[in-house]
């Protein structure tokens, strides 16, 4: 039997929901979802690590489980760092290592460059650090998509018209190249998209991964990275949104960091490369940890 542990937590704007898996001797590892508003649900894989250590995760606020409260000035980064801050506390979680994936693992870094908090390490799982960059690179991606696809783009673009059927019929081509690649997709990233907050992504965020309209369009940590001193673990996939040479340059900028980059892999390389990502991660914090 896995022990399983879940609740809700105060945080600013209304109660966040969470739960744990595992209980083993390792340091627990909190997980931040990515979106910004997309659920935990398709961070399940990562209970494979729930052997070992504790694993938690939680929806922020707006999305999931968690409360709606529909009040945009809340869908700012400075909240969602003070949200992971009362759920650190609320759980008691003294030593910690923390994941975060894309939006996740920005906030994460946004965290540590905020607090300096004490962290066992930091893994970040195709995270940009710089939006404008990823904006310019998921465009390039953009360009090598059918003419048919760019097209309808185009068109919905220029209109206005970005949630018609067509226009996200296209947005689709560009998520199975470089989002999720698996056939048919997995439960817990449908399920993600399913329980989304939109209202959150189309605040921060914007209609699309290369459509970044919101207000962290502006988000670019690039000449902070060099500040972050806890052992650090990116991860990413060949086919990432989040580029590979995107990751390869927040390697160099941040001391001591490593890099694992996942072939025939993109954004959810830890649904397409299951064994190989939980491996990675395993001994990982299995150097870290002996290291301490």
């Amino acid at each position: 039997m896995v022990a399983r542990d879940e609740g809700f937590i105060d945080v600013e704007g209304g109660r966040v929901w969470w739960y744990s898996v595992g209980e083993g001797p390792g340091v627990p590892l909190l997980c931040l979802h990515g979106g910004p508003g997309m659920t935990h649900h398709y961070l399940t894989p990562l209970e494979d690590l729930a052997d070992r250590r504790r694993v938690i995760f939680y929806d922020q606020l707006g999305c999931g489980k968690s409360d709606r409260p529909g009040d945009t000035s809340l869908w700012v980064v400075p909240r969602f760092v003070r949200e992971l801050v009362t759920v650190r506390e609320a759980l008691g979680l003294d030593r910690l290592h923390l994941f975060g994936s894309s939006w996740g693992g920005m906030l994460a870094m946004q965290y540590v460059l905020d607090h300096r908090p004490p962290l066992e390490s930091l893994l970040l799982a195709g995270s940009p650090a710089s939006m404008p960059r990823w904006v310019r690179e998921c465009n390039e991606l953009r360009a090598q998509l059918p003419p048919d696809d760019r097209q309808e783009l185009d068109r919905h673009e220029a209109m206005g018209w970005t949630t018609c059927p067509e226009y996200q019929r296209a947005v689709l081509t560009f998520y199975r190249r470089h989002v999720c690649k698996l056939d048919p997709w997995p439960e817990g990233w449908e399920r993600s998209l399913e329980e989304a907050g939109y209202d959150v992504y189309n605040t921060m965020n914007g209609p699309t991964e290369f459509t970044v309209t919101g207000n962290f369009k502006d988000f670019d940590l690039t000449e902070r990275l060099g500040e972050i001193r806890v052992p650090t673990l990116i991860v990413s996939g060949e086919d990432d949104e989040a580029r590979p040479a995107h990751m390869q340059d927040m390697h160099r900028r941040i001391p001591g960091s490593e890099i694992q980059i996942f072939p025939d892999a993109s954004h959810l390389c830890f649904w397409e490369q299951r064994g190989d990502f939980m491996a990675t991660v395993n001994r990982f914090l299995d150097r870290v940890e002996k290291a301490a």
